[in-house]
Order: structure tokens, then sequence, then C-alpha cells
């Protein structure tokens, strides 16, 4: 069984959720049920598929779950630019989290090469 906790790739998106959690204190009230919990919960997605597939048997399994976190990563990126197109973040925060999510991207990738 793998442990998640040695994977770069899973400290890297654990830190981005951080950072979202925070950023989206700030978003609108009236978002709280709308982007606020959207984007919450897809950069949670990122990690959490990540640990739960170093937790499967087998290659092909975790690499399911990468797959899953991949997608969970795209969600992320597009809601980002939803973000910063209704001017709830500033263009600085999009471009540090955009680079932070497209690294993670790129990451998972490169670990779903290695499993095949």
């Amino acid at each position: 069984m793998r442990n998640f906790k040695n994977y770069e790739i899973w400290k890297i998106s654990h830190q981005l959720t951080l950072d979202i959690y925070e950023l989206t204190n700030n978003y609108p009230s009236f978002e709280t049920y709308g982007i606020t919990s959207q984007i919450r919960r897809a950069s949670l997605s990122i990690p959490t598929n990540i640990a739960e597939g170093c937790g499967r048997d087998s290659q092909a399994e975790f690499g399911r779950f990468l797959t899953i976190a991949q997608g969970s990563a795209s969600e992320v990126e597009y809601l980002l630019i939803l973000s910063k197109d209704l001017k709830f973040i500033t263009e600085q925060q999009f471009e540090k989290l955009d680079k932070n999510i497209n690294l993670i991207k790129r990451k998972i990738y490169s670990l779903k090469q290695k499993l095949n």
C-alpha cells in the first residue's frame, strides 16, 4: 500500500485546497452554495482522490483515481477563470493559482504515465 503523504503531488494539491478555502472566504455571501461550494469541493477532490487511489490494491485502480483527480483539477481551473471574470479574485490571485493548478495537472499526468 502506498502512503499518499509521501507523494509530492498530494502535498501540492493539499496546499492548493488550503489556498482555495482561504481565498473563497472572501467570495460574496450569495455564492456560498454556488461557486464557493463548487470550487471547494473540486479542489478537495484532487488530494482526496490521490489519497484514496493510494489505498487501492492495483496500479490500474490507482491510475483511475488519478484520472478523477485530473478531472477535478480541470474543474478548478475553469472555476478560477470564472471567479476572475466575475471579479471575485484579482488577476494576481488568479495567476498564482492558475500556475499551481497547471503544475498539478502536469504532475498527475506524469505520475499516470509512470504507472503504465
